[in-house]
């Protein structure tokens, strides 16, 4: 292995996003990279933050090239796969990756936006992007920013997908420059990666991409730049803080000012994850509520205080009511559009 000459236009560095169905759609296609690829292919599958990944493991199984994961910072080594750990985002550098701990985004960290979004500020036209199966539109941010920066944009056949929501998000968001299988992407970036060309003239990245990169860094100067944007007046449902609306590329997402940030999709979603946690928290405290009126109408009854027994049991009966409401609340909420998938 040796690191890649950077003065050579060609595009050396793969930066690659998954998520559901992504296992599946990544083994195939690290098993049609060539085992001479000359370039670093970096990966990021949403995982739980929780317990071990061994993506790496399955990756090398499956193909010709090494994979580890990034535990500090990496090297840009070509023929190697660097592997996005849990509860990490990475961040690609002129040279290197680095491994971190920034604001989560899309609820995701490891987060794909952040990883293309990152190399296409370090690196221009010698990225290309590779959004594969998954749901929501994360990556979408990230592809129109390796766009605007020179870089190439291949995406996984949404009917090849087992969940083709997220290559579909990026196809309206740009424009494609390839459309193929997993099967198909490993030899086709082998034969992109070798073809050298007049770097396009690209302009330099623009200060959204350079704030919200820095807020994956955990940059201190970056945790005001949204005192610009407008307040979206939605609270960010990880810190409770104001989101603030940011547009780019025909992307609208939102941040708080600590960094956490949303697609109008993703936040969509979060909202119905704790409108769902608020019913349950209602219907416990209705239910000890019920309880705890019934337990002190019975002690009423044992002293003979008959009107304190009718006070309490009638608060037993509302509190009952109302947990029979919110009961019915939680059995009629639809199903969300990421639940429904056809066999």
């Amino acid at each position: 292995m040796t690191v890649p000459d950077r003065s050579c236009s060609r595009r050396d560095v793969i930066v690659v996003g998954a998520s559901a169905g992504g296992v599946e759609a990544l083994r195939a296609l690290v098993a049609s990279l060539p085992p001479d690829l000359p370039a670093t292919v970096i990966v990021v599958l949403h995982v739980p933050s929780y317990g071990r990944s061994v993506l790496p493991r399955i990756l090398e199984r499956a193909g010709h090239l090494p994979a580890r994961h990034v535990l500090d910072s990496a090297d840009l080594v070509e023929g190697e796969i660097l592997v996005a750990p849990p509860d990490h985002h990475l961040v690609v550098l002129d040279s290197c990756v680095r491994a971190t701990r920034g604001p989560r985004e899309n609820g995701h960290r490891p987060a794909i936006d952040v990883l293309f979004r990152s190399a296409a500020r370090a690196l221009s036209h010698r990225v290309i992007g590779v959004e594969l199966s998954g749901v929501l539109d994360d990556g979408a941010a990230g592809m129109w920013a390796i766009r605007s920066r020179g870089g190439l944009v291949v995406v996984q056949d949404p009917e090849d997908c087992l969940y083709p929501e997220m290559p579909q998000n990026v196809m309206a968001t740009v424009e494609a420059d390839h459309v193929v299988p997993a099967s198909q992407i490993g030899d086709l970036l082998g034969r992109l990666c070798r073809e050298e060309f007049d770097p396009p003239g690209a302009p330099a990245p623009s200060a959204l991409i350079q704030a919200e990169t820095e807020y994956a860094l955990l940059e201190e100067g970056a945790m005001n730049s949204v005192d610009g944007a407008a307040a979206a007046g939605f609270s960010c449902p990880d810190c409770g803080g104001t989101l603030f609306e940011i547009h780019e590329g025909g992307v609208p997402r939102y941040r708080c000012r600590v960094g956490h940030a949303w697609t109008t999709k993703a936040l969509l979603g979060e909202q119905s994850v704790q409108l769902d946690t608020a019913l349950w928290m209602a219907l416990r405290s209705l239910e000890e509520k019920a309880a705890l009126a019934a337990q002190l109408a019975n002690r009423a009854a044992e002293r003979g205080s008959a009107l304190s027994q009718a006070r309490f049991q009638d608060q037993a009966a509302e509190a009952r009511k109302a947990a029979n409401s919110v009961r019915r609340l939680l059995e009629s909420r639809p199903m969300t559009n990421a639940e429904l998938v056809d066999d």
